[in-house]
């Protein structure tokens, strides 16, 4: 009788809402699946202590480097309070500072969980791709911004995704043909702003914005939402991910996130993937892909009264998707600069320093500047041009919010 060994598993971000709910799922599996090494900034150092000591980690990377002595005091105290021998635990070992999570990323596993938000993810990405790890990413933006340099390192299937709307696509086309694929719909709730103008917008607050009406998620990704900028790089995701053209994939408003997407194939028929809003679900499926976990979340229940909305997306109001798709037509180093400024307008607006409403014309005028000057195509794309137009992004951005009174609130 041949016994499974238990699934190797590195979760990035494990203290995010990604990377709780994928030790919630492994911890309720825990046969089958061992932690190999988890990371995080820093910020909250006690759960990321109580995280090391629970699942008995090799590895815990620490990505900023001032918080490693906070870390340390909280795993002394954690194993304490477990009743444990001071110095008589097994401490893993510690990578700290910005390349940390790369580090980690570098040991290959089964399946590493890229659960870090932002840009700052590719190259754990890259790293993962190259150890020859199962990538099951929710880190969206590594891929976008990476795009062809990043696919071209992936082998086939090695890439799984874990955002709810590109896990429903990846289930209904199991056993169907590429050529069969008429359209990708993606489902998007419409966030806390849906219904309504242009003038409406102008007076929204922070609080408002990061008021999600049925997912929980970190501040960058809610106000994404509510922008739909993360529609946007959901599109390109989508492109990348399932070879589809631009002109063939679609937004459709589903307030009630139950729909998580939709394929629509040559002969008129349509497949959707529908469960409770919950990320339990996609996130079981990148560890274990292609098997599913028991019970990994609420099902829907049929027996009730229930009735779901499809609406068009309003894109006059949320040109955020229509941008987005334009950069990734573009592909090369655009979409790269279409997040690098994206992330310093997020800043700036939760900060107090820029109106709702002109963060995305504010990502539109970085990136028309960006396509005139410095863009780089795809034929001529590296992970080193992607960085530096990332980081070109970050530069300029900083200095036309600081030059330009026009963005200032």
């Amino acid at each position: 009788m041949t016994v499974n060994k238990p699934r190797r598993v590195t979760v990035l971000g494990s203290t995010g809402s990604i990377g709780t709910q994928t030790l919630d799922i492994i911890r309720a599996n825990s046969k089958d699946f061992q932690v190999v090494g988890i990371g995080a900034g820093g910020a909250n150092p006690t759960l990321l202590a109580q995280q090391a000591l629970e699942f008995n980690v090799e590895y815990l990377a620490i990505a900023t480097a001032t918080a490693a002595q906070d870390v340390q005091l909280a795993l002394y105290a954690q194993a304490k309070k477990l009743g444990f021998s001071e110095g008589n635990f097994a401490l893993p070992k510690l990578l700290i500072g910005p390349t940390a999570a790369t580090e980690l990323a570098q040991i290959a596993v089964d399946v590493l969980v890229n659960a870090i938000t932002g840009a700052v993810g590719l190259l754990p990405t890259v790293a993962a791709l190259k150890a020859g790890s199962t990538l099951a990413l929710a880190n969206k933006e590594s891929l976008v911004i990476g795009g062809a340099a990043v696919m071209n390192l992936a082998k086939p299937g090695q890439i799984v995704p874990v955002d709810s709307e590109h896990s429903a696509i990846a289930q209904c086309l199991v056993g169907q043909q590429g050529q069969q694929v008429r359209k990708l719909i993606l489902t998007a709730s419409g966030g806390p702003f849906r219904g309504m103008n242009l003038t409406q917008l102008e007076e929204v607050t922070v609080k408002q914005a990061l008021n999600h009406p049925t997912w929980s998620m970190g501040p960058v990704v809610t106000i994404n939402s509510a922008t739909m900028m993360n529609k946007g790089l959901e599109i390109i995701e989508a492109h990348l991910l399932f070879d589809v053209a631009y002109e063939n994939i679609e937004v459709v408003v589903h307030p009630q996130s139950v729909v998580h997407s939709m394929v629509e194939f040559i002969d008129g028929s349509t497949i959707a993937q529908a469960s409770p809003p919950d990320m339990h679900l996609p996130i079981s499926l990148g560890l274990n892909w292609p098997n599913r976990i028991a019970k990994s979340s609420l099902a829907c229940n049929w027996t009730a009264p229930t009735s779901w909305n499809f609406e068009p997306l309003d894109e006059v109001t949320f040109p955020a998707v229509s941008l987005a798709k334009r950069a990734g037509e573009l592909a090369g180093t655009a979409p790269a600069v279409l997040n690098g400024a994206n992330e310093v307008a997020v800043a700036a607006f939760l900060a107090g320093n820029m109106s709702f409403i002109k963060i995305v014309n504010f990502v539109s005028l970085v990136l028309d500047t960006h396509i005139k000057t410095n863009f780089v195509s795809d034929e001529e794309l590296t992970i080193e041009e992607v960085l530096t137009a990332a980081d070109w992004a970050q530069r300029y951005s900083q200095e036309l919010l600081g030059a330009n009174n026009e963005f200032r609130t």
